[in-house]
């Protein structure tokens, strides 16, 4: 049994509307957790740090060693195999390759008048970026948080991970963060690394901006901290929603629900197609690959609660579906995909035909794979080099150009009662017509 439950159009947006009307979602308890430990990383910095992680993550550390030496990085380097340290690179080269295209320098321009417009284009100081970890490794978010932030030209780099059993990083984790360029390295996950980077502790500095995924934990210390330090977005479980016509293989569309099924119990993986004879080949393929899968608790239970087939007229109800989902990841798997990509209003990342899976983006592609879930895709984007820099415009006036703006300026300064805005203005009025 794959538990994958069978909707149409309509009343597969009808469930989530209702899915999401709650809003973002968090165990009972939870919020109160995080807004405590947050207050206490405020308050006592370093020794609160420590508590928590000898609390949460089980392991007791001293104050110097909440941060991996040097040498530890450099050690990292024996410890994984040269397979590994060359997939790593060619990743990285292709997600810098992908995100220096994103680059900008600012604009300038001048209108009739002769007035000079612009917008200046600055790297952020300093960003924090969470990597999730522990029991598990993900040197690729290291390399997703870190190219970008190092391509927009950001000074300093520091990175949050949390320890495994023993109290060390995973090697993998330590070297792709000193191939992606990352300055400092902190033993320290959860809710209270994001508070540490958020607010500086004696140790752990603080940053401008937090990036990353991470659990409930982090995503609500995330939101907590917000206002005082930037972030991202408010990541969820993973998600997916494929888009199939008759020409998709029932295996790899059944292998690409089952690799974002594999994430997370609540990761959702969604099937959309005309093609109800496609939706019984791909339930076989599912179920028979889910008895060969090592994470098949795992990905039955997303599947269970967060899979479904949407079985549409056609592939213009398909984007209807899929824009009011704004998945996470989309999947065109059509013969002609572009066309269609005009359709896609709202979608992290898109991935086009039958040769496009998303683990292609979660990995090596060049494009990111920190991307907003939930159906926050509606308003946030992936993560990229813009979420590193910031803009300042810029304005110049000559004296010809007072005319195109002076007049309604102090129309409008007049009527909403700020009589020195208007007074301001009417200096530059006066004086170009006593000819200054």
């Amino acid at each position: 049994m794959t538990g994958l439950r069978r909707f149409t159009g309509p009343e597969f947006i009808r469930h989530l509307e209702g899915a999401r009307r709650g809003g973002f979602a968090a165990p009972a308890g939870a919020e109160e957790a995080v807004a405590a430990i947050v207050a206490a990383v405020r308050e006592r910095g370093d020794a609160a740090v420590l508590e928590f992680t000898a609390r949460y993550d089980g392991v007791a550390l001293a104050g110097a060693a909440l941060e991996v030496a040097p040498e530890e990085i450099r050690g990292a380097y024996g410890l994984v195999d040269e397979a590994f340290l060359g997939a790593l690179r060619r990743a990285r080269d292709r997600i810098a390759a992908f995100h220096r295209w994103q680059l900008s320098s600012g604009y300038q321009f001048q209108d009739e008048g002769g007035n000079t417009l612009g917008l200046l284009v600055r790297p952020l100081e300093r960003v924090g970026i969470y990597v999730p970890g522990g029991r598990a490794s993900y040197p690729s978010s290291v390399l997703m948080a870190a190219v970008p932030a190092r391509i927009a030209g950001v000074r300093e780099v520091v990175m949050c991970t949390p320890p495994g059993p023993s109290g060390r990083v995973d090697p993998a984790v330590l070297v792709a963060a000193a191939e992606a360029g990352v300055d400092r390295v902190f033993r320290v996950g959860g809710a209270q690394a994001v508070a540490a980077m958020a607010y500086g502790t004696e140790r752990i500095p603080r940053v401008d901006k937090i990036a990353g995924p991470g659990n409930i934990y982090v995503t609500l210390a995330k939101r907590l901290v917000f206002g005082s330090v930037a972030i991202d977005g408010l990541h969820g479980p993973s998600e997916v929603a494929v888009v199939a016509d008759a020409g998709a293989d029932p295996a790899w569309v059944a292998a690409d629900l089952l690799a974002q099924a594999e994430h997370d119990p609540l990761a959702a993986a969604v099937l959309v197609t005309p093609e109800a004879a496609l939706v019984e080949r791909v339930e076989e393929e599912l179920g028979r690959l889910l008895e060969a899968a090592p994470r098949r608790e795992v990905a039955e239970h997303a599947l269970a609660g967060q899979g479904a087939v949407v079985v549409v007229a056609g592939l213009e109800e398909a984007f209807e579906v899929v824009n009011r989902m704004a998945p996470e990841h989309l999947q065109i798997m059509v013969a002609d995909p572009f066309p269609w990509l005009e359709r896609v209003r709202n979608a992290g990342a898109v991935f086009l035909g039958y040769h496009a899976p998303v683990p292609a983006g979660d990995y090596a592609a060049g494009t990111n794979h920190v991307l907003p879930t939930g159906g926050t895709a509606r308003f946030f984007s992936g993560l990229g080099v813009h979420d590193f820099v910031r803009t300042v415009s810029y304005f110049h006036s000559t004296p010809a150009g007072v005319a195109r703006w002076a007049p309604a300026s102090r129309a409008l300064a007049e009527r909403e009662g700020l009589p020195a805005h208007a007074a301001s203005v009417a200096f530059r009025l006066a004086a170009v017509e006593r000819g200054w």
